[in-house]
């Protein structure tokens, strides 16, 4: 295929990393089940046939196998085995039993701790600063060029949609001031016109008595 395509992502890799990360290890070996060293916590990296026993290092003198261990539930390596045919730049290692290790795949987690700054490109989890990635199977998926540009499209939607939203609030909050602007005129009182006067008070009152200027009687008009 062309620059570019699947087998360029393939390439980049070691063709037993992938296998590997997805195999299930700490599982009785089949061939050797009576034995108390049937556990299998080894892999072969050019046979590539799944997880082996202790017992079946045996038909692989001349091969290069290296050995899973458990921390936690979680599979791991041993960064003295590992970085010998891998290169593990960017994934965290951690000391476990005196050794430091790296571990094969993520490892859920909730949320990020408190007061953390740097977490994996890939699952989000807590890293420390100088670190891109949290295991193996993280930095296969984080440097792949489909989630680059996954991540360079989310940027940029992201980047998007705050410019529409700070847009939109800007323009929500003049319309909202034109229209409260709008209804403090409209629900302001008129003035009445001037030349509107009361019936009753136009109407001229009857019976108001007027004394008569001779003899003292009233008379009303």
């Amino acid at each position: 295929m062309g620059a570019g395509g699947p087998d360029d992502e393939d390439n980049r890799w070691p063709p037993w990393l992938k296998p590997l990360l997805r195999e299930s290890f700490f599982v009785q070996c089949k061939l050797h089940a009576d034995s108390h060293k049937s556990e299998c916590n080894m892999y072969c990296l050019d046979c590539m046939n799944g997880p082996l026993c202790s017992l079946c290092l045996a038909y692989h003198k001349d091969h290069r196998a290296i050995q899973i261990r458990r921390s936690s539930y979680h599979d791991v390596i041993r960064v003295s085995e590992i970085q010998k045919v891998l290169d593990i730049s960017g994934v965290q290692t951690y000391v476990i039993n005196s050794a430091r290790v790296v571990f094969l795949n993520e490892r859920p987690q909730p949320r990020p701790g408190k007061g953390v700054t740097n977490t994996c490109e890939v699952c989000e989890r807590s890293l420390l600063d100088s670190f891109r990635f949290c295991s193996l199977g993280c930095k296969i998926v984080g440097t792949s060029k489909n989630f680059q540009k996954r991540k360079r499209y989310q940027r940029t939607m992201s980047s998007d949609s705050e410019e529409s939203y700070s847009s939109s609030s800007h323009g929500k909050l003049k319309n909202k001031e034109n229209n409260n602007s709008n209804k403090v005129q409209s629900f302001s009182p008129s003035t009445p016109p001037p030349t509107s006067v009361s019936y009753r008070t136009a109407k001229r009152r009857k019976g108001i008595p007027h004394r008569a200027p001779f003899g003292g009687l009233f008379i009303e008009y």
